[in-house]
């Protein structure tokens, strides 16, 4: 059994911080819970809550020192993607219909194993992927 209890956090890069903090806002309910301006060598950076004890810890950077092809995939590095938990299917049919409200690019509902998986791009164009239980 392992000794983890799951995720802590998944630290990602941006060039429009507040952008994105706003983009998750409205998409899945994201909360800021903590803010840090720049200082020194380390960027700005938000920490949204996403339930569940996850967040995500979003770092302030120039676009030209994001790495990788964000649209193909093993061209994203060691991580490809992130898997976001709801709850149920209805809130994933919810998180879809906000997607779909805010013009981002998504694809269908499809059953993986014993969940429901949605994948779609982020405001920043990284593909991401919200699952739910079936």
């Amino acid at each position: 059994m392992p000794i983890t209890t799951g995720f802590n956090h998944v630290a990602t890069l941006t060039a429009d911080l507040d952008r994105f903090t706003a983009w998750y806002g409205q998409i899945f309910g994201a909360e800021l819970v903590f803010a840090m301006e720049a200082a020194g060598d380390h960027p700005r950076m938000h920490i949204l809550s996403m339930g569940g004890g996850a967040a995500l810890n979003v770092f302030e950077v120039l676009p030209e020192t994001i790495i990788g092809e964000q649209r193909r995939q093993g061209g994203r590095g060691a991580i490809d993607h992130f898997g976001i938990a709801v709850a149920s299917r209805a809130d994933l049919d919810a998180v879809h219909q906000r997607l779909v409200d805010s013009g981002a690019d998504i694809g269908e509902i499809q059953q993986l194993g014993d969940m429901w998986s949605l994948f779609f791009r982020d405001v920043d164009g990284m593909e991401l992927e919200v699952c739910a239980p079936l």
